[in-house]
C-alpha cells in the first residue's frame, strides 16, 4: 500500500514503489517498456526538504550538476545553507561561494520569506506550488523538484526540465526538445505515476548522454 499525506495524494518513498511503477509504466507505454529494461536501476532521489533543500535547488538553475555540486559544498563549509545566516551574510560572502548576484537574491528571498516547510506537507501539490512560487525566484521547476524529491509526491512531472525535455527529444526521436507545454501534454497518460516516468527519463539521459541530469 503506498503511504498518503494528509492532503489525499500518493507519497513516493521507495524503491518497491518505483518498481510498482516502473511495471505499471511499462505495461502502459510499450516505448517506455524499451528503456525500462536497458537503464537499470531507477534510483528514489528522496532527499531532505527544508530550507537548505530550497537553496540547492536554487543553486541548480540552469548549470551543470558538477557545477551546482561545487557551489553548494562551499555554501555548507561556510553555514550559508540556514536561512539565519543567509540574512547575516554580506553579499560577498555569498559570490564567493560562486553565486551569481542573480541567485543572491534569489537565495535572500527565500530566507525571509519564513515558510513553515512542516506545515506544506499539508497541502496539495498546487498549494506548495502557488506558496513556493511567491517567492521571486523561485520557479515553477523549482517547486516541482522539491515536491518529487522533498516531498514525495508520486504524480508529479518537472516538465520544464532541460534534461527531461532532452530524453524525450531522444526516446520519441523528435527533431527538437519539446517544449514544457508539449512534455506535460506527453506525460500526462503516464498519470498516477508521472514522478515515475520523470527518474526513468533521467536515468535514460544519463544513460545516452553519459551525463546526470538532475543533482
Amino acid at each position: 500500500m503506498h503511504q498518503t499525506n494528509s492532503v489525499g495524494e500518493d507519497s513516493l518513498n521507495s524503491l518497491t514503489q518505483i518498481r510498482q511503477g516502473l511495471d505499471y509504466l511499462g505495461s502502459l507505454d510499450p516505448v517506455l517498456k524499451v528503456i525500462i529494461d536497458q537503464v537499470g536501476e531507477v534510483p528514489l532521489r528522496k532527499r531532505e526538504g527544508g530550507f537548505d533543500a530550497l537553496v540547492g535547488m536554487i543553486v541548480s538553475q540552469q548549470i551543470s550538476v558538477a557545477a551546482a555540486n561545487s557551489i553548494l559544498n562551499r555554501l555548507k563549509n561556510h553555514g550559508l545553507t540556514e536561512a539565519k545566516n543567509v540574512i547575516r551574510a554580506q553579499d560577498k560572502q555569498l559570490k564567493a561561494c560562486g553565486l551569481s548576484p542573480q541567485k543572491i537574491s534569489y537565495i535572500r528571498n527565500l530566507a525571509q520569506a519564513g515558510i513553515d516547510f512542516d506545515e506544506l506537507h499539508k497541502q496539495s501539490s498546487q498549494e506548495v506550488i502557488n506558496q513556493l512560487t511567491a517567492v521571486k525566484g523561485i520557479g515553477l521547476w523549482t517547486a516541482e523538484i522539491y515536491l518529487m524529491f522533498s516531498m514525495g509526491r508520486k504524480d508529479v512531472f518537472a516538465a520544464g526540465d532541460l534534461a527531461l525535455q532532452e530524453a524525450t527529444k531522444v526516446l520519441l526521436g523528435l527533431d527538437k526538445r519539446p517544449t514544457e507545454k508539449e512534455l506535460r501534454a506527453i506525460a500526462i497518460k503516464w498519470s498516477p505515476w508521472q514522478g515515475v516516468a520523470a527518474r526513468l527519463l533521467w536515468a535514460y539521459y544519463r544513460m545516452v548522454k553519459k551525463r546526470e541530469g538532475i543533482r
